[in-house]
């Protein structure tokens, strides 16, 4: 190896999400990577595999360090947590003030606020940065999420843009925010990717329970959606999934596969981090749940014999219930974005990052799982207000549900008649209702709070905070709020 720094970039961690984009920021002009894995053995391979790269193999980090240009930019790309904080401790010995560590793998946003925060320390630069697109947009360009200081920006900002999706001329890449905004944006990505996946399969269900039709159909019918306003890369997937045939039966793959959801972690992230923001993202808490209730065979064993409905409900206008599914579908994703995007909000607010939301509707156009057409909409809702409280309430959006929502009360109606769950579909619906309400009940359940425990209440027609003497003469005074 040369003794002078050759490369511009370098990546840490040779499994497959790391060497693809190691391979993508090598196939773009202008980069030059340095390559480091704790084995070196991975790294040869990858070396040996892929000459065309011209990567710079270091086996030591010391050796790593000497292959970069300064300010040097390091991309860590291992399993989440303490191998992350070990490469990075690591990194920090090798590195110099104003350098840059970044952490492309999916890390808990809180533990990047304590990284950056430690790091930031030493004058060495950290990022945590959102990638997703799984293997394949590594490969050829994924959507890119980095937070981090404005000055490790100015670097990694146009190495990044070389790698990124495009969509409409526009790479999939922005400065989100500070510490960890680009892991935080990226894990309400997730978790908006898992109620879209929960959606999609209940709108499968409906239909293949409610008219028979085999999942090759379906997969037509999902394909006729995806040249409307549901485009997007899960509805194109779905189809490709429900046409495919097991090799070994000849029967439909998705009969075979095991109905047991896996979760890797973000999805309940998400869930957890809105709980603490007091956001409701009913739809994707639903989405989590559906996928702890599919993974519990012996509870689900068990309960196989519980009654069900006593009469049969059928379908009796095929092409019409078909509709009413996708109208269904197309307001409980516009439900479950609008919960996302209050998220994104809140967890702003909360962290003093200005994440601009039209920005990241627009990164996630291409490159991402959930890249959709539908996107552009997003976009252009927070162009035309960005001060929208709720994006359900930007006119396209509002016009939308609007139209969709006779339909999308059929579609719950009749899953609750015939026994089909449909967790996601009824809950953006029942946040819709509760949203729109002019009163709710939980005036009843601040008068309960206030009897058992006197949490106090306030009142719509004067100003201050109460408590009635439940257990005295239930006269009404003035009480400090204990909400």
């Amino acid at each position: 190896m040369s003794d002078s720094p050759q490369a511009n970039i370098g990546v840490v961690g040779m499994a497959v999400m790391g060497s693809n984009l190691a391979r993508n920021l090598a196939s773009r002009e202008g980069n030059t990577v340095a390559i480091f894995n704790r084995s070196y053995e991975k790294t040869q391979t990858v070396l040996d595999e892929h000459p065309e790269a011209g990567f710079v193999p270091a086996s030591t980090y010391e050796e790593f360090a000497a292959s970069l240009q300064k300010p040097r930019a390091a991309i860590i790309m291992v399993q989440a947590g303490r191998g992350t904080d070990a490469v990075i401790d690591e990194l920090v010995k090798v590195f110099e003030p104003g350098d840059i560590i970044v952490d492309g793998g999916n890390a808990l946003f809180t533990d990047t606020i304590r990284r950056e925060k430690a790091v930031r320390e030493t004058g060495i630069n950290f990022v945590g940065a959102g990638i997703s697109g799984g293997e394949e947009g590594a490969l050829n360009g994924p959507s890119i999420m980095p937070g981090g200081s404005d000055e490790s920006w100015v670097t990694l900002g146009p190495i990044l843009k070389s790698i990124a999706a495009v969509a409409e001329g526009e790479p999939c890449v922005t400065h989100v925010g500070h510490d960890g905004a680009g892991h935080f944006v990226k894990m309400i990505h997730n978790g908006i990717e898992y109620v879209d996946m929960q959606l999609i399969g209940e709108a499968y269900d409906l239909i293949r329970r409610g008219t028979g039709k085999s999942p090759a159909e379906i997969a037509d019918i999902f394909a006729e959606w995806n040249t409307g306003e549901l485009e997007s890369y899960l509805i194109e997937i779905t189809a490709e999934v429900l046409r495919q045939n097991d090799a070994e039966t000849g029967t439909p793959l998705v009969d075979v596969i095991l109905d047991a959801a896996g979760a890797k972690g973000t999805g309940a992230w998400t869930v957890q981090t809105a709980l603490d923001l007091g956001i409701p993202v009913s739809g994707i808490a639903e989405a989590v749940f559906a996928r702890s209730l599919s993974s519990k065979p012996a509870q689900r064993a068990g309960a196989s014999s519980l009654p069900g409905p006593s009469t049969t409900v059928s379908v009796d206008d095929e092409a019409a219930f078909i509709e009413d599914v996708r109208r269904a579908l197309y307001a409980s994703k516009i439900i479950a974005y609008s919960q996302g995007f209050d998220a994104i909000v809140a967890g702003a607010e909360q962290y003093g990052w200005d994440i601009k939301k039209g920005d990241i509707a627009k990164i996630w156009r291409a490159g991402c799982i959930i890249r959709a057409q539908f996107l552009n909409r997003i976009s252009d809702a927070y162009e035309e207000d960005s001060s929208l409280v709720a994006l359900v309430l930007a006119p396209y959006f509002r016009d939308a549900v609007e139209g969709a929502q006779e339909a999308w009360r059929r579609v719950v109606v009749h899953a609750v008649q015939a026994g089909i769950p449909t967790p996601a579909f009824s809950s953006s619906l029942a946040y819709y209702d509760g949203i729109r309400a002019d009163r709710l009940p939980a005036a009843l359940i601040q008068g309960q709070r206030d009897f058992f425990g006197a949490h106090t209440y306030k009142r719509i027609d004067k100003d201050g905070t109460f408590h009635t003497l439940w257990s005295g003469d239930r006269s009404e005074i003035s009480a400090v709020d204990a909400h």
